[in-house]
């Protein structure tokens, strides 16, 4: 017998596309935008239904006081701990790409470690400096890349392989994070 998966479901005007979330407690949210029918939010949830399950195990089977969770306040204690140390990095890598930008914001992001804005501002989560060295390299890069780059093209992954050769290892490294620290 073939179990199902209960999950929730979220509409929103923000979302551009569908997304499906496993949080420590085994619960399950699918967000999509507006306007998404129901079968193909289904058929989206039994297309990754082998990743909810994994996802679900993997939950149950770690001690949940190993997840660490995040507050509003540890936000606010350690947001401008996060701005200098991401200061600081961006201006030893521009000193080899030599990239003009806007602003460096530092936010309290759930689903992403940073982005970058076609107004040529970085947005970095604050969650950066519990990473390791390497790991925040690569997402300070990653996003200073695409002040010249604005996608995932070759020319943007050779960008950022130009001070990080092992950039995919990392970045692999880099999504088992994803877990404990969103």
């Amino acid at each position: 017998m073939e179990k199902t998966i209960s999950y929730t479901h979220k509409k929103s005007k923000r979302a551009k596309r569908m997304r499906l979330a496993v949080y420590c407690d085994g619960s399950v949210v699918i967000t999509s935008p507006f306007g998404v029918q129901q079968s193909i939010v289904e058929k989206f949830v039994s297309d990754k239904k082998q990743w909810v399950w994994d996802k679900i195990q993997f939950f149950n089977s770690v001690d949940s006081k190993a997840i660490r969770t995040f507050s509003h306040k540890d936000y606010l204690e350690n947001k401008d701990n996060a701005l200098v140390l991401v200061n600081e990095r961006f201006e030893f890598y521009n000193k080899i790409y030599g990239f003009s930008f806007n602003k460096i914001y530092i936010k309290n992001q759930k689903t992403r470690w940073g982005s970058c804005s076609n107004k040529q501002n970085i947005n970095l989560n604050y969650k950066i400096v519990f990473l390791s060295q390497k790991h925040q390299d690569y997402i300070i890069v990653h996003e200073m890349c695409h002040l010249k780059e604005f996608n995932h093209s070759r020319k943007f992954w050779a960008l950022v392989e130009k001070t990080l050769p092992y950039y995919l290892e990392i970045k692999k490294e880099l999504r088992n994070h994803e877990l404990f620290y969103i």
